[in-house]
């Protein structure tokens, strides 16, 4: 389970949707780990591993069995580390050791720019293996060098939505159809806000309108081409507009007390999303699976989603598979990385675990245009996320984007849960990220 993800915030459970009748079935991660065998042996049968982190849902989906029946000399097995901060270090370390590599490696996009910056020679250029127009046009622009070399395919996005409870909704007077709550923000995230000052008059006891501040503070900047750097590569985060606003609301809301200031994954958010003491969350694609994981069977139905506040798309988390050189099996992984990431193969994983496909040609597939969640009350999310997923802007990424998105989130959840003040808040955000980016 991606439970915390630089560069995207992201914890990944599955979350099952449907084109007809579906169960509201949600799976949890099972690891797999390769071991030190020889990967091929005199009868030409290979061994594929690939390397990732969290869940990418191919194991849900299948589909390495379905790989193996097409071609029935090449087996995958796949080794998952649970955590991506984790994963990533030893990445590198196997990177600049040429060895102890997979011959399919995951790479999450807050990592993306350090990784086409420092380490794209030591990945094969996939640009002639995928169809780049395939996918959102800012999707591979994320991990295309200078020089036009294409070093990953995207596999899945995080369009943004809003998760709501439309039980406590009701309770505290707020409208509860869908389309409703969609108008009632439609001036933004400002008006989110205004939404929950009206939620907070008329609360169910030991309830918050929203879970995280910085949940929201990071929906905000998502929405903005030009985030943490500028275009040149230069840190702009002490004067980014979208960070000065993401950052304002998430103090209004604190101040005001409609967050309930826990920190997204940690057991903590766990619990509260299981006890049904949050009314609202800022939603990315992937994080349906993770609520209706942690609420449970007790408040199936109750949650449903709306489109995410305001006019302008944005895009949180989203992950791609890469090919090293040192790989054992270059030319047999490269087939694996283009099958894995079709529209056919990423319309099934959708299915299995909820998170949506990058490549376009997947949007128009039944499992992905006519998909409902049952437990989000049969919200009709192929059409919610489909529709963002082709207006959102391609963003500006830097070097260290998860370390600052990071710290700045880990402030404003101080803000909530120690009683920091703003001015302090900020001040020890920008000592450790500049301590950090140097």
């Amino acid at each position: 389970m991606r439970i915390t993800r630089t560069g995207g915030g992201r914890g990944r459970r599955a979350a099952a949707v449907t084109t007809t009748v579906l169960t509201a079935s949600a799976l949890l991660l099972t690891g797999c780990s390769s071991d030190d065998s020889d990967s091929s042996d005199s009868n030409g049968n290979i061994t594929l591993k690939l390397a990732d982190f969290g869940q990418f849902g191919y194991k849900e989906a299948k589909l390495f069995d379905e790989y193996h029946k097409l071609h029935p000399n090449i087996t995958v097995k796949e080794e998952t580390s649970t955590k991506e901060e984790d994963y990533y270090p030893k990445l590198l370390q196997q990177l600049n050791a040429g060895s102890g590599l997979g011959d399919v490696t995951g790479i999450e996009v807050g990592r993306t720019k350090e990784v086409v910056t420092t380490q794209a020679d030591k990945f094969v250029d996939l640009s002639k293996t995928i169809n780049v127009a395939d996918w959102v046009d800012w999707k591979e622009k994320q991990v295309t060098t200078d020089d036009g070399k294409v070093i990953g395919a995207g596999t899945d996005i995080g369009p943004m939505s809003l998760c709501y409870r439309r039980d406590l909704f009701e309770k505290a007077g707020l409208p509860t159809d869908r389309e409703d709550v969609t108008k009632a923000v439609a001036g933004g995230w400002e008006d989110y806000i205004k939404l929950g000052e009206k939620f907070k008059k008329k609360a169910p006891d030991k309830t918050y309108f929203m879970d995280s501040a910085s949940a929201m503070y990071n929906a905000v900047v998502s929405s903005s081409p030009e985030q943490y750097y500028s275009s040149d590569g230069k840190p702009i985060y002490k004067d980014s507009a979208s960070v000065k606003k993401g950052w304002n609301l998430a103090v209004e809301a604190t101040d005001k007390g409609l967050s309930q200031g826990l920190a997204q994954f940690d057991d903590p958010w766990t619990a509260a999303l299981r006890k049904g003491s949050i009314a609202t969350v800022a939603c990315p694609a992937w994080m349906a699976g993770q609520i209706s994981v942690n609420s449970g069977d007790d408040f199936k139905g109750k949650w449903d989603i709306a489109r995410a506040p305001g006019d302008a798309a944005a895009n949180w988390g989203g992950s791609f598979l890469a090919v090293p050189k040192a790989g054992k099996h270059v030319k047999e992984a490269q087939e694996l990385v283009k099958w894995l990431t079709a529209p056919e193969q990423q319309a099934k994983v959708f299915k299995a675990i909820g998170v949506f496909p990058s490549n376009t040609k997947a949007y128009d597939l039944p499992d992905v245009k006519n998909a409902k969640l049952p437990y989000f009350n049969n919200a009709p999310i192929g059409e919610i996320y489909a529709e963002e997923a082709k207006v959102i802007p391609a963003a500006v990424l830097g070097p260290k984007d998860g370390v600052i998105k990071d710290t700045i989130s880990r402030q404003i959840n101080n803000m909530a849960q120690r009683g920091t003040k703003p001015d302090k808040a900020w001040s020890d955000a920008v000592d450790t990220i500049d301590k950090a980016i140097g």
